[in-house]
C-alpha cells in the first residue's frame, strides 16, 4: 500500500483551525448582525458534539470488539464529519453572536469553568492528535495508529461530551 505524507495538511489544518478558534475568542464583537437570531446554532453545536459521542463510541466497539476496520473507518469519518459541521456553526455563531455569560452560582460556577477550561485546552490539543491518528490509520500504520489513538479516543471522547455539557449548563443564559 503507497504510504501518503499527510504532515502538511495537519500542519495547516492545525494552525488553521486553532488560529481561528482563537481569533473568534479575541476580536471585538461586531453588532452589524444584532438582527439575527443565531440562538438555534449553540444547541445544533450540541447535537453534532452528541452525534460525535455517539460516533466515537461506535468506532471503538466497531473495531475492539468487531474487529471491524471497515466500519471503524465509517464510524471515525462520520465524526470527522459531525465535528466539522460543528467547527463551521461554531465559527458562524461566535464571529457573529454576542458572547453569553454563565450566570450560575454556588458550586456550580467552578465546576462549569472547569469544564469550560478544560474542554476548550483538549479542543486544541484533539486537533493535531486527531489528524495524526487518522493518518496512521489511513496508512495502515497499525501500530502507531493504536499507540496515539490510546490518547486520541479519550480526549475527543471529553471534548464532544463536555461541549453538550457546557451547552445544557449555559443555555439558560442565552
Amino acid at each position: 500500500m503507497k504510504q501518503r505524507n499527510y504532515t502538511p495538511i495537519i500542519v495547516i489544518l492545525t494552525i488553521a483551525i486553532n488560529t481561528l478558534v482563537a481569533i473568534l475568542y479575541f476580536m471585538p464583537k461586531n453588532n452589524d448582525f444584532s438582527h439575527l437570531d443565531l440562538t438555534f446554532l449553540p444547541f445544533f453545536n450540541a447535537v453534532m458534539n452528541s452525534f460525535t459521542f455517539i460516533f466515537l463510541i461506535a468506532a471503538l466497539v466497531s473495531i475492539v470488539k468487531f474487529k471491524n476496520v471497515k466500519m471503524h473507518r465509517g464510524y471515525i469519518f462520520a465524526a470527522f464529519s459531525t465535528t466539522a459541521l460543528f467547527l463551521v456553526s461554531y465559527v458562524i455563531y461566535h464571529g457573529m453572536a454576542p458572547s453569553t455569560s454563565y450566570g450560575g452560582e454556588g458550586i456550580l460556577r467552578p465546576i462549569y469553568y472547569f469544564i469550560l477550561i478544560t474542554h476548550i485546552l483538549l479542543s486544541a490539543i484533539i486537533v493535531p492528535f486527531a489528524l495524526v491518528t487518522t493518518a496512521r490509520g489511513l496508512n495502515m500504520k497499525v501500530e502507531k495508529h493504536k499507540k496515539i489513538a490510546r490518547w486520541t479516543m479519550p480526549m475527543w471522547l471529553y471534548v464532544s461530551a463536555t461541549g453538550v455539557i457546557v451547552y445544557i449548563m449555559i443555555s439558560p443564559y442565552y
